[in-house]
């Protein structure tokens, strides 16, 4: 275009130069002028037709040469965009198999710790069941053997005759009970055991806190209890009171020698040895009850000190699977923790795909606008006839001057 103008401002200036002369001169010819027009027309047209020809042929090379430059652009494109597709897909499934084989690692780990944690549990669990059938066992050969003991009263009068074999009778069965109950071993008892003060204790049971360690005596008062039964009125008076004293003699030493502040519990026990008498003193001596609670020495016959030990043992085996249960539970935690960090990785991941996945399908939109483009491109048309033709007449020359 930039052509034409060029010769139509040159053309128009022409015009205007010689009509300049006329209007200056007057001498010129009017017909000499038109036949100068008319020949600068006919140039003009002439000039027209053959830059618009040139302009048709120059704009039929440029769409050829932009067809075949928009061809190659899109073949490069589609190229890359396949070779791109084929990379990230490579890169995808790579990285999901590396991310599905650290998961799997990291699975497998988890269950077997979890595995190897609860077969540990139930094997532990399974041990103390079996430990404590077998102790109740014990328990049942150990009332047996008390109850054969005190059908033979005859020869059981023979042995409590004298007062040293009575304490050793009460130190064995004290030691039956506690073997009966805890088996063999010092881990929660300790029999004859020394204190700070050098008395030996029959025993010593480690209990937790806030009790810690609780001494066991042995004492059998039974001179004075046979008394209470036999003779006279007043013979049974003075033996009852006999046995009253023998009894709170026994708590205090026990008191004065077994409760030690700072090594010992504050509290002990008195163990007797037979029923009879531990069923006499709770019917029919409170003073000596109170007694014994006022000096914190707690008396025990077999039975409620077998049931006593039974207790404490239940408690001991619940410390034990309390324990357990704490770290099987701190595992537990540390499951959810890694769980939890899996989930968290999980969902980043889970987004960063989304990002992906929406980042090739804009990809495709664009490629498809720039197809559809290139395709209105190259359906463009270009008709000669339709270039619209440029005549000029001398009056309109004449009239646009």
């Amino acid at each position: 275009m930039t052509p034409i103008i060029i010769v139509i401002v040159l053309q128009v200036a022409i015009l205007a130069f010689l009509f300049l002369i006329f209007k200056k001169e007057h001498t010129v010819n009017f017909d000499e002028v038109t036949n100068l027009i008319r020949s600068q027309k006919d140039d003009i047209t002439e000039t027209l037709f053959r830059n618009n020809n040139q302009l048709a042929e120059n704009f039929s090379n440029l769409r050829e040469i932009v067809v075949e430059r928009l061809m190659e652009t899109k073949g490069a494109l589609n190229k890359d965009m396949f070779s791109f597709k084929d990379q990230l897909t490579q890169d995808l499934e790579k990285k999901f198999d590396k991310t599905n084989h650290a998961i799997q690692e990291k699975l497998e780990k988890i269950n077997n710790k979890v595995q190897e944690n609860l077969n540990e549990g139930f094997k532990k669990t399974n041990e103390t069941f079996t430990g404590i059938i077998a102790r109740l066992a014990k328990i049942d050969e150990a009332q047996k053997k008390i109850e054969s003991l005190s059908t033979n009263v005859v020869s059981l009068q023979e042995v409590l005759t004298d007062k040293k074999s009575r304490g050793i009778f009460g130190e064995v069965q004290l030691t039956s009970l506690l073997k009966s109950v805890f088996g063999e071993g010092d881990k929660y008892y300790k029999l004859q055991y020394k204190l700070k003060n050098d008395k030996l204790v029959d025993a010593m049971l480690d209990l937790p806190e806030p009790i810690g360690r609780l001494c066991v005596d042995s004492k059998f008062p039974l001179e004075n209890f046979k008394r209470m039964f036999e003779g006279s009125v007043e013979e049974k008076t003075v033996a009852r009171r006999e046995f009253v004293k023998n009894v709170k003699k026994h708590i205090d030493d026990i008191s004065s020698k077994y409760i030690i502040k700072g090594e010992t519990s504050e509290q002990a026990v008195l163990f007797l040895p037979a029923e009879a008498i531990f069923a006499e003193i709770h019917a029919y001596h409170e003073d000596i009850i109170a007694y014994s609670q006022k000096k914190n020495v707690w008396i025990a016959s077999p039975t409620t000190f077998m049931a006593t030990l039974t207790t404490v043992q239940s408690v001991l085996m619940n410390m034990e699977r309390s324990k357990y249960m704490s770290i099987l539970h701190e595992e537990i935690n540390k499951l959810g923790v890694d769980f939890g960090l899996y989930e968290k990785r999980w969902g980043d991941l889970t987004k960063h795909l989304a990002t992906v996945t929406k980042d090739v399908n804009n990809i495709n939109i664009t490629t498809g606008k720039i197809s559809k483009r290139f395709q209105k491109i190259m359906e463009v048309e270009i008709d000669k006839g339709q270039l619209p033709e440029v005549e000029l007449s001398s009056q309109e020359s004449l009239n646009d001057l």
